[in-house]
């Protein structure tokens, strides 16, 4: 019996097709309606009447900046509550394995690149987003004490920039990929000239598919056994501005990109080190422009 918590987000979705693909049909999932994890009572009786063997934690509150910076306590109080309902039940109900999903605002904001494991609370946040990545900080951490006192195999993993099947395509809230899709296409259908982006181009990101992603989650499930947290993602980085060169190619746009330099580039770079990973013999299958070929069939799929 598998609980995937969080199953209609984007990784949450992609750990269900993945599990169906190697022919798992034991999963349990619970909408958010159907079972409140915020809510202590409603969550341990969900454990007590399913009890789940294995427990995915993909659930969580998340935005963009500007959602992270104006709802800072929702932030930090809804995400503490469900990860630590889903951690400390998992234990109380006898889970044999979970696997909890942080993510790369963990760490410091001047770190080292590529960004290793260890560089965790070596450093301050960005501020920005601090509530939401003192949570995650505290689900790694939760992992780890419910391993050090009860002997719990509880593991996490890292993931870098994640896009994909039901991401969010808002032009307000969404992250750079899924918005530069909706900016092309939209600048195609309209026949605009020109799309503008933000700075200057030249900041690094690395960007990995949601479906990588959980098949690097079932792998870890099946083959991780370790106290540490591992980072998931391509090893890889590209530019601003060839990414939205290959979003213009993938859309059809045929107009000029414009950088705006007044706006701010954010981060130089943000390049996780994989090599923990990929030690195991794990590696992602598909390659960037493919991938943004099927998101941006994703996004297409959801404007009908």
């Amino acid at each position: 019996m598998i609980y995937v918590a969080g199953h209609r987000g984007m990784v949450g979705s992609a750990v269900v097709r993945a599990l169906q693909a190697q022919g798992y049909t034991n999963i349990v999932t619970r909408t958010s309606s159907e079972l409140n994890l915020t809510d202590q009572e409603a969550t341990e009786t969900f454990y007590k009447e399913i009890q789940p063997e294995y427990v995915v934690v993909a659930a969580a509150k998340v935005g963009g900046i500007l959602a992270n910076n104006t709802y800072r306590a929702q932030f930090l109080y809804e995400n503490l509550q469900i990860q630590n309902n889903l951690i400390h039940f998992a234990w109380k109900y006898g889970v044999k394995k979970l696997l909890f999903l942080g993510s790369s605002c963990i760490y410091p904001k001047l770190a080292p690149q590529p960004l290793k494991e260890e560089y965790l609370l070596t450093g301050l946040l960005e501020p920005t987003n601090e509530p939401y990545a003192i949570a995650k900080i505290a689900g790694i951490k939760m992992c780890e004490a419910y391993r050090d006192q009860y002997g719990c195999n509880f593991i996490s993993a890292m993931p870098t920039n994640l896009y994909g099947p039901n991401d969010n395509y808002h032009p307000e809230n969404s992250h750079v990929l899924p918005a530069m899709i909706r900016k092309f296409h939209e600048a195609k259908m309209e026949g605009k000239s020109e799309v503008i982006i933000w700075g200057d181009g030249s900041p690094l990101r690395e960007f990995l598919y949601a479906d990588d992603l959980a098949d690097a989650l079932l792998y870890l499930l099946l083959h991780y056994n370790e106290k540490e947290f591992v980072n998931v993602g391509c090893g890889e980085d590209i530019s601003i501005m060839d990414l939205a060169l290959l979003v213009k190619k993938v859309t059809g746009f045929t107009g000029e990109i414009v950088c705006d330099t007044s706006k701010p580039n954010g981060t130089p770079r943000k390049l996780m080190d994989v090599s923990r990973l990929f030690a195991t013999g794990w590696r992602p299958k598909v390659a960037l422009e493919q991938g943004i070929a099927l998101a941006y069939q994703d996004f297409l799929s959801r404007e009908q």
